[in-house]
């Protein structure tokens, strides 16, 4: 017997053994069970997502000499429409008959009656590249056919379908195949086929496949080819001329490291390796996407590429606005890459750019008219909270600056410093606790990145008290925030809603708030709320402050937790 592609091989033949498409599966099902059998259908999608597969399961669910509806894959229609020889059951590749006359003779035998079965099915794939003429010949026929003849159009560009043929259709989307899906159909044929394999090469296959099913058994197919009854990552790595996601891992940190000897010498091996560059540019961009991501919820269930590990190690060294500096470059390059004969060095230079990035990413500034503006004086002693600097202070100045320079950022808020206590304004008659801006700052300046990392691991611990009758409510409360910067004893916690920020400082929640962190990571800590604004205008002010040398030393800074 004749050797049969794996895609043909394990084609679905019941409505059950599709992978993905349940919407477009049960409709079908629902117009069968019910009678409501439309004349003219338009399946659209990507390749690969199982439209004519579709088309010919409708079509032996049409003829099954068990029902409509059935699919028996036993009597004569099943099995002639299975082996693609029923009479009835047409199918046309407009991609090589787009004429008037293939169409008209097509129309020609739209008026005989069937031959087996109980309707005509016409299945007409990559219809978008029949001829204007053509589309006009069909259209009155695909308007009123008969009552025995079916149409089912299929495409991956409904776009350039006439409207008019459109509209006479019902049409029916296909979705590109889930991951888990796929990965669910390749396990079952690598067993039925006794294949030895492990998760992380199916998981490549995947990828590569990009939501189509036939395509992830064709490439299954050639790398079976390759190496035999196994399927491992170097295999897959070796024929499509990838890189490891290690490798990809090792070149970001050497960018960051701005180790331009090394990254030039890793780009000079993907070079003599012939590496595909595009693809590589794109699984950057992709680990770039997790470290944002991450970076922005700590949660492993949203990371695409990376790992939990992976995605913690990264995000230590990769700060946001670096991510996203980054992928603004790589995306500026992948639309070079269509413009060019060489992509090589457009990638080059790319690479060149990403190694010159600060580490640090500096904001725009900008330069607003500029008043002078009189010292703040020293105000009257009040309470003191919770954090204390180890000099004296006279007085916070607002500097006065220079006409036609830039402006320097000004620490709002009112400070007073008394026996090298750091008093917050009105601590005494307010029911939260409020922060300024000038001891924000010295509380980024101090913080530690390793605090920060501790607190994000597990930070999903936290949930373990959601339910205590004591510390529930603030249990509930820390999960809703994020770590934005923490030192040894003050974390400052952001949120997407500034209620909530407001709920964090309220006074009466403090107690239980530092009981909770302490039980997690037995750390003994004050605990800030801000909401996503104010994080953004704090990390701003901090890095004007930065880029005009205004930043305080951290060595100069001392917050110690006093207690209550």
């Amino acid at each position: 017997m004749a050797y049969k592609a794996l895609y043909r091989t394990y084609r679905p033949q019941t409505f059950e053994e599709v992978a993905g498409q349940e919407h477009i599966v049960k409709t079908l099902k629902n117009a069968l069970a019910t009678g409501k059998i439309a004349h003219a259908y338009l399946f659209a999608g990507p390749r690969g997502t199982g439209k004519t597969t579709m088309a010919k399961l409708f079509a032996k669910a049409l003829n099954c000499e068990h029902g409509l509806g059935c699919q028996c894959n036993e009597c004569k229609n099943c099995v002639a429409i299975t082996e693609g020889s029923h009479p009835d059951v047409l199918e046309l590749d407009a991609a090589s008959n787009n004429g008037v006359d293939e169409i008209r003779e097509l129309i020609d035998k739209v008026k005989y009656g069937t031959i087996l079965g109980k309707y005509k099915v016409y299945i007409i794939d990559e219809v978008h590249m029949l001829s204007t003429g053509a589309f006009n010949a069909l259209l009155k026929t695909l308007e009123e056919p008969p009552e025995h003849v079916i149409f089912i159009l299929a495409t991956t560009e409904p776009h350039k379908i006439l409207p008019t043929i459109l509209s006479r259709c019902q049409r029916y989307d296909f979705n590109k195949v889930s991951e888990k899906d796929i990965k669910e159909r390749l396990r079952a044929v690598l067993q039925n086929e006794g294949v030895e394999f492990n998760e992380e090469a199916v998981e490549l296959v995947v990828q590569l496949a990009d939501g189509g099913m036939r395509d992830a058994l064709s490439i299954l197919e050639k790398v079976l080819a390759f190496s035999g009854n196994t399927l491992n990552v170097n295999d897959i790595l070796s024929i499509f001329a990838l890189e490891s996601k290690e490798e990809k891992i090792k070149l970001i940190h050497s960018i960051i490291n701005h180790d331009m000897s090394d990254v030039l010498s890793r780009l000079n091996n993907y070079v003599s390796k012939g590496t595909d560059i595009k693809r590589l540019t794109e699984d950057l961009l992709l680990i770039l996407k997790d470290i944002v991501i991450f970076n922005s919820s700590a949660n492993k269930d949203y990371l695409e590429t990376l790992n939990e590990e992976e995605a913690t190690e990264l995000s230590r060294n990769v700060p946001s606005d670096l991510a996203i500096q980054m992928i603004d470059i790589l995306m500026s390059t992948v639309k070079d890459y269509k413009n060019v004969t060489s992509i090589n060095p457009i990638f080059e230079i790319t690479l060149i750019k990403l190694t010159s990035l600060d580490t640090v990413v500096k904001p725009v500034m900008t330069t607003p008219k500029v008043t002078k503006v009189e010292p703040v004086i020293e105000q009257k002693k009040q309470e003191p909270t919770y954090i204390h600097t180890p000099e004296p202070v006279k007085e916070v100045v607002k500097t006065v600056v220079e006409e036609k320079k830039e402006k320097v950022p000004q620490l709002e808020g009112d400070i007073t410093i008394n026996d090298n206590v750091i008093y917050l304004k009105d601590a005494e008659k307010e029911d939260n606790f409020e922060i300024n801006d000038s001891l924000m700052v010295n509380v980024m300046v101090v913080s530690k990145k390793e605090i920060k990392a501790e607190l994000l691991d597990g930070w999903k611990n936290i949930k373990r008290l959601a339910t205590h009758p004591v510390v529930g409510k603030a249990a509930t409360l820390l999960i809703d925030g994020r770590p934005l910067v923490a030192s040894k004893n003050i974390v400052v916690l952001e949120y997407a809603m500034p209620k909530l920020a407001e709920k964090v400082n309220s006074k009466d929640m403090q107690a239980e708030l530092q009981t909770v962190i302490e039980h997690i990571f037995n750390r003994k800590m004050f605990i800030y709320g801000v909401s996503r604004n104010k994080s953004v205008d704090l990390q701003s002010l901090y890095m004007n402050l930065l880029q005009i040398g205004r930043l305080p030393k951290a060595k100069d800074i001392t917050l110690d937790f006093i207690g209550e």
